[in-house]
């Protein structure tokens, strides 16, 4: 298993919990963001890190955003 950084972790968390809300499955959610069911299982897994565009059709097919917020210090 490759140990992803914390902050990937978490936003891989927020986009099952989004598929989830939305009673998508990964076969279902795969259709939306024009990929294959075992890529949403691979990152969903953390078994893989996703690219940041593939990140991004996960994200539009759920639609949602990426935000780019500074940290608390």
């Amino acid at each position: 298993m490759i140990l992803l950084p914390e902050a990937c972790a978490n936003i891989i968390d927020q986009l099952i919990e989004q598929r989830k809300q939305q009673h998508l499955s990964q076969t279902e959610l795969a259709k939306k963001a024009n990929m294959t069911q075992s890529v949403i299982a691979r990152i969903e897994s953390k078994k893989t890190v996703p690219q940041i565009d593939t990140l991004m059709k996960i994200i539009m097919a759920l639609g949602c955003t990426l935000e780019v917020v500074p940290r608390k210090n």
